[in-house]
């Protein structure tokens, strides 16, 4: 008889995929507590999109987070999401930092990594194993499922024996857009199980409507481990519900021991949480076979929903799913997982919104292509290889940590201090110095138009209007009185198009700025970055000339009708 064991994935992957990743540590640790009495093998509660989250959205220190979760869950061993190479950020990371990285995440209380490669290329995992297993940790090697020409039940059995070779303690199929249909499920486990014999965990998203039934043919064929979901946060893109599946398996040889009285009771708490994040949660929460087709995993597709939304274009939802198909083609068939979810979701976002297929490659785009983030399944497109064939491939980052400390020694107190800073710069700078507010509120918001929306809205403050005038409005943010001036560069409602301006490619933050005033210019030179779903897009000129203005500051919120820049 062989006891199926669960993990619990609410407090991470299910408000990943349900809310946005917007819930804050404090609404979570009731739930907590009840779930550290049932018994569960181990609770996933940190890594993935939770640490840039806490910095970015909830002015929260993510490793408070872990220390929180580590008091009450004494006995209930805690796991985390580990990129690889990437940690929990969107590129390669110095081997300085992931070494640190991982040895505080231990210190801090992570018992289980899972550690993934979104491309499935060992050589970004290899590190990650053995600090992980230096550390005193258990290193579980993800293999990211996906289906395309290239991915065969051979790839994914082959792929499993690299990962226990270099000395994976554990196995998991990440399937992070439901996309592993039942019976295929019970070759892809038993093949597993038969070759290596290692602990195997079976994670999919219930995107399809495959995944219940899909878990069940993994438990027949020797799955050891299943990651659920609390009813409250289970089903659409979360994972199948953990209560269903305790009361299936109940009187049968899988029988998980496990009570359901207290996951009522959780569950009862989680939904009202859900209610209280619910402007965050995404309309794509259903079963969608559409999904098939696109391979947009579920922590994504609600993150993409959203994004769209600020950029005024969620009925291009459709559209983008489309082209993700294209570019995920174009990009080598690559799995869609952070961060190469961003990386093709980002760029088929651009290629529509812009109306002209790789008009702008992000940042992370070209990297991918030049082969930064490793070896893709098959050749990237030769057209956007040939595009770059003028780039030299990017250095792998070295020494990253000691110049870390030293632009942070003013406002880092702590080691966790400065490797937040060394894996997410100026978000993690804005929170550790104080300037950062949680963009979370949970009361309705007064329609102000389009340029409050984007301008000031955006960062969801409170604000109150007290004077308007034609040259400014003046109001309230969370009691501190303020004058916004309005300029030819931030009047939404003008249609009016200046044909001496170059305008934001899209809704963001602008994060860097490479001109000044009466700099000559050419047609193609990068003039500054904004920051949009995670990704760095360049603002690129498209004519030569003369700086005559520049007409936002870095941090300023910026839309596609926003002039950065005035020439001669």
């Amino acid at each position: 008889m062989k006891s199926i064991k669960i993990t619990e994935n609410s407090l991470r992957d299910g408000v990943q995929s349900l809310l946005a990743t917007r819930v804050s540590t404090q609404d979570m640790l009731e739930v907590a507590k009840i779930f550290e009495s049932i018994g569960f093998h181990s609770v996933e509660v940190w890594g993935g999109a939770t640490y840039d989250a806490c910095l970015r959205y909830l002015n929260e220190d993510p490793f408070e987070r872990l220390r929180v979760f580590k008091e009450i869950f004494k006995t209930t061993p805690l796991q985390m999401l580990l990129r690889g190479q990437n940690l929990v950020g969107y590129r390669h990371y110095a081997d300085d930092v992931l070494k640190e990285f991982i040895a505080l995440s231990t210190q801090g209380g992570i018992n289980i990594f899972r550690i993934f490669d979104a491309l499935n290329d060992s050589s970004n995992l290899k590190l990650s194993i053995e600090e992980v297993r230096k550390n005193g940790a258990e290193a579980q090697g993800a293999i990211c499922y996906t289906t395309s020409p290239v991915h065969q039940l051979g790839f994914f059995v082959s792929y499993a024996k690299e990962l226990v070779s270099m000395g994976c303690q554990s196995l998991a199929i990440k399937d992070m857009a439901g996309l592993l249909r039942p019976y295929e499920a019970y070759e892809l486990v038993k093949a597993i199980k038969e070759e290596l014999g290692v602990p195997l965990s079976v994670h999919i998203h219930a995107t399809t409507g495959f995944a219940f039934g899909s878990m069940l043919k993994a438990i027949e064929a020797g799955a050891d481990v299943l990651d659920l979901s609390n009813s409250a946060l289970s089903g659409g893109t979360s994972h199948p519900c953990t209560q269903a599946m305790v009361a299936t398996l109940q009187g049968t040889q899988w029988d998980t021991g496990l009570s359901l009285e207290p996951m009522e009771v959780a569950s009862k708490l989680l939904r009202e949480v859900r209610e209280k994040y619910s402007e965050f949660e995404s309309r794509y929460n259903f079963v969608d076979t559409e999904i098939l087709l696109s391979q947009i995993p579920g922590g994504m597709i609600s993150n993409l929903a959203s994004q769209l939304k600020e950029q005024n274009a969620l009925d291009k939802m459709q559209e983008v799913a489309r082209e993700i198909i294209e570019v995920r083609k174009d990009f080598g068939y690559i799995p869609l997982v952070t961060p190469t979810s961003q990386i093709v979701g980002t760029q088929a976002v651009l290629n529509v919104l812009q109306n002209e297929r790789y008009k702008t490659l992000t940042t992370e785009s070209k990297n991918l292509i030049l082969g930064l983030y490793g070896k893709t399944p098959a050749p990237i497109c030769e057209n956007l290889r040939q595009k770059l064939s003028h780039q030299e491939a990017p250095q792998k980052p070295q020494n990253e940590l000691e110049k870390a400390r030293e632009e942070s020694k003013d406002f880092a107190k702590t080691p966790t201090d400065i490797i937040s800073y060394a894996l997410f710069g100026d978000v993690a700078k804005a929170f550790l110095k104080g300037e950062a507010k949680s963009q979370i509120k949970t009361e309705s918001k007064k329609d102000l138009g389009n340029f409050f929306d984007a301008e000031i809205l955006g960062q969801n403050y409170k604000v109150e209007i007290l004077e308007i005038s034609q040259e400014s409005v003046r109001v309230k943010i969370d009691d501190e009185e303020r004058e916004v001036k309005i300029s030819c560069s931030t009047q939404e409602g003008s249609s009016q198009v200046l044909e001496n301006a170059i305008y934001s490619p899209m809704s963001g933050v602008l994060s860097k700025v490479f001109v000044s005033i009466g700099q000559s210019i050419k047609k193609g030179d990068v003039l500054g970055v904004v920051e949009a779903m995670k990704m760095e897009n360049e603002i690129l000129s498209d004519r030569d000339g003369v700086i005559e203005e520049v007409c936002v500051e870095c941090r300023e919120g910026v839309s596609p009708k926003t002039i950065l820049f005035l020439l001669k």
